[in-house]
């Protein structure tokens, strides 16, 4: 993780007399987890809580195992020396699973320190070497989860799926067309399973909280995940942006194609997947042979330039994350992203407009699916 970043993390709103304790505690928490190693008299000025309560959370928070004393703060000054605490980033851990690939479902056990202390994975083909869907892919997403619960040497905080498709906030897959899935309660049958609370969301936005929560990001960008499909994660001020229907970010459904004309029709010839998702763009690739490599790549960045440019303008953003096969998405095809952008823009508002790719490489849904956990069982991330 990335705890050393001025970012302010409050609960956004206020507390009411009833849950006056939980927001206090979120905020400690909250507060250790951003800055590291403090005294309480240092969480309660971050916090403006009286020290006696921030006493008594730390107390209670030492009991459960979430922090840890680490000895005597070094000090000049008279007076016996503060008493240094902490997150116990290594006490705990989380199951996260990354169903984003077609071929293959992926499963990690990973510390609050974001170390991976356990892999496991398995194969979405059946015997005749198509992809399993429907209720047997349910059935082999479970039996994954229940490997990697056998293997955790920690203490488990819950489980967090970064899945295709549209999720909504009841853990529940509104649709995912590569799993056939269709009003699926994964959430439930998952906790139901495992018996740890289980926390699933769309893989892009999973995406962008792992860039946030581990990464070297803004408070307000957007990360556009090229493959199977495209689908981008957005986030504004520290907060992943769902939407109205939980659809948020799927622009790859978007038509980018203007050959048509302005007054041309949906078509699904005519979106961004068309160009730029891996299946298709390897195959353009591959029909195009070497010597015109580049103008397939420089083409599906301009696309994803026409696709991005009014969100850029609307949001002011000053950050694209890209993640993808990096032999793909970056030099050529973000170059040419960057460029339309550049032209599309106003360059007073945008000259200092930057697309980078991600930094958190293969493990960045795992990562973020155990972003996802802290933010719902700690109030951190």
């Amino acid at each position: 993780m990335n705890p050393r970043r001025a970012r302010d993390l409050r609960v956004a709103a206020k507390a009411t007399p009833g849950d006056t304790k939980q927001h206090n505690r979120t905020l400690v928490l909250q507060t250790l987890y951003i800055s590291g190693p403090l005294s309480r008299a240092d969480i309660a000025r971050a916090t403006e809580l009286t020290k006696v309560t921030v006493s008594g959370l730390v107390a209670e928070l030492i009991v459960e195992g979430l922090i840890h004393e680490l000895g005597q703060q070094e000090s000049h000054r008279p007076g016996k020396p503060a008493t240094l605490v902490d997150l116990a980033r290594s006490a705990h851990a989380v199951i996260a699973l990354d169903l984003s690939d077609d071929q293959l479902l992926r499963g990690a056990v990973i510390d609050l320190a974001g170390h991976t202390l356990a892999r496991a994975e398995t194969p979405r083909a059946d015997q005749e070497g198509l992809a399993v869907t429907g209720d047997a892919a349910c059935e082999l997403v479970a039996e994954l989860a229940l490997t990697l619960l056998a293997a955790s040497p920690l203490p488990l905080l819950g489980l967090g799926v970064g899945t295709p498709g549209v999720v909504d906030d009841e853990g529940i897959v509104r649709v995912a067309p590569n799993f056939e899935w269709e009003g699926l309660p994964l959430r439930r049958i998952l906790t139901e399973r495992t018996g740890l609370p289980t926390t699933v969301g769309n893989d892009a936005n999973v995406a962008a909280l792992a860039e946030y929560s581990f990464g070297d990001t803004s408070e307000d960008f957007v990360l556009v995940r090229i493959g199977y499909g495209v689908g981008a994660g957005l986030i504004l001020g520290g907060r992943s942006v769902q939407g109205s229907k939980f659809a948020s970010g799927e622009i790859g459904q978007v038509m980018v194609g203007t050959d048509l004309g302005i007054d041309a029709p949906y078509a699904r010839q005519q979106v961004l997947e068309h160009w730029l998702s891996v299946p298709t763009l390897s195959r353009a690739l591959a029909n195009a042979g070497p010597g015109h490599r580049e103008d397939v790549l420089r083409e599906a960045g301009n696309r994803l330039g026409v696709a991005l440019a009014p969100v850029i303008g609307m949001l002011n953003l000053a950050e694209i994350v890209l993640s993808g096969p990096p032999d793909l998405v970056n030099g050529t095809l973000a170059d040419a992203a960057l460029e339309i952008l550049q032209r599309r823009t106003m360059p007073d508002s945008h000259d200092t407009l930057v697309i980078r790719a991600s930094s958190q490489g293969e493990d960045l849904i795992l990562r973020g699916a155990t972003a996802a956990v802290l933010r719902d069982r700690l109030g951190v991330g």
